[in-house]
């Protein structure tokens, strides 16, 4: 592991301290978390972008899923 240095607003490392101590870890540690979460939240936006991309530039056609229809189970009685 690599010591680092931040520049944080007081009020939320007031923030970051009272969740800490809630969640009986240390700042380190949130910290570390709360940057794997951003992480994964940018690559979930971005997949989710290039998804929206590939629909976008190959719409689906009308009638190109049709044949799947009776192998869809909707949980009707």
């Amino acid at each position: 592991m690599k010591t680092i240095q931040i520049t944080i607003d007081e009020s939320l490392l007031d923030e970051v301290d009272r969740a800490t101590r809630d969640l009986k870890t240390n700042r380190s540690a949130f910290i570390r978390e709360a940057v794997k979460l951003a992480l994964q939240r940018s690559l979930i936006g971005r997949l989710e972008a290039a998804h929206a991309k590939g629909y976008a530039d190959k719409p689906v056609a009308p009638g190109e899923f049709d044949i799947w229809e009776d192998e869809q189970a909707w949980g009707q009685p």
